[in-house]
C-alpha cells in the first residue's frame, strides 16, 4: 500500500504537430506544439446517420481510417477493431470510428454491407464517409495519421495502420499499430488510464 502511494500516477502524453512524424501531418500546422484538437466534423455512417463531434461529447475513442475494398492491412486493422468492439460492448463511454479514404467508392449502402459482414455494432463503431475533402483534411489537420499520395490529385491519401485514441477534449491521447494485437492491450491500458484521469467509471 505505502510502496503504491509512492508510485507515480501514470499519465498520457498529449500530441501535437510538431512532435508526430512529419510526413503525416498537413504543411500548415506542422510548427504547432500546443493545444492541438480534433476538428468539428459531418460525416454519414453505415446507416446513413449524421456523425459529429456531438457523437463523441464526453466520450473516449478509437480512430483509424481504411477502406472497404482494401486487400493489404484493413482486414487486419477490421480484425482488431472488432476486438475493441467487443471488449467494450456495454461501455457506453468508449466508441469507435473508422473513416474511409475512399468516400467515391464507400457509400453508405458499401459501408453498411461491410458492416454487416463484420459484424458491426451500430451505436459502438461508426464507420463513415463523406466529403473527400474533408476527411483528407480530418486525417491530416487532426488525427495527423495518413501520408499524402503525391501521385493522386491534391486530397488522395494513402492511410496507415494507427489507431489514434482521443479523449473527451478532443486530444489525441495515443497511437498504435492496428495490426498489431499486443498494440490492443496496449489501448486498453490506455483506455483505463484516461477513465481515471476523467474519472469515467
Amino acid at each position: 500500500m505505502f510502496y503504491d502511494a509512492l508510485k507515480p500516477k501514470r499519465t498520457l502524453p498529449i500530441y501535437n504537430p510538431a512532435v508526430v512524424n512529419l510526413e503525416l501531418v498537413d504543411s500548415s500546422i506542422q510548427h504547432i506544439k500546443k493545444f492541438h484538437r480534433i476538428a468539428d466534423f459531418n460525416l454519414k455512417n453505415q446507416n446513413g446517420e449524421l456523425v459529429t463531434q456531438k457523437t463523441f461529447e464526453n466520450k473516449i475513442y478509437v480512430a483509424n481510417f481504411f477502406f472497404t475494398t482494401c486487400p493489404s492491412i484493413c482486414p487486419i486493422m477490421t480484425d482488431n477493431m472488432s476486438i475493441l468492439q467487443n471488449i467494450y460492448k456495454k461501455d457506453f463511454s468508449v466508441l469507435l470510428l473508422s473513416h474511409s479514404v475512399t468516400p467515391r467508392i464507400d457509400s453508405v449502402t458499401q459501408l453498411k454491407k461491410y458492416a454487416l459482414d463484420k459484424g458491426v455494432i451500430d451505436d459502438k463503431w461508426h464507420l463513415v464517409t463523406g466529403d473527400k475533402k474533408e476527411i483528407y483534411d480530418l486525417a491530416r489537420q487532426s488525427y495527423l495519421a495518413v501520408k499524402k499520395n503525391v501521385d493522386g490529385d491534391e486530397h488522395d491519401m494513402i492511410h496507415t495502420e494507427n489507431f489514434i485514441l482521443i479523449d473527451p477534449d478532443k486530444r489525441i491521447r495515443g497511437y498504435y499499430d492496428g495490426t498489431l494485437r499486443d498494440d490492443m492491450d496496449e489501448i486498453q491500458k490506455d483506455i483505463k488510464v484516461l477513465k481515471a484521469e476523467y474519472s469515467i467509471h
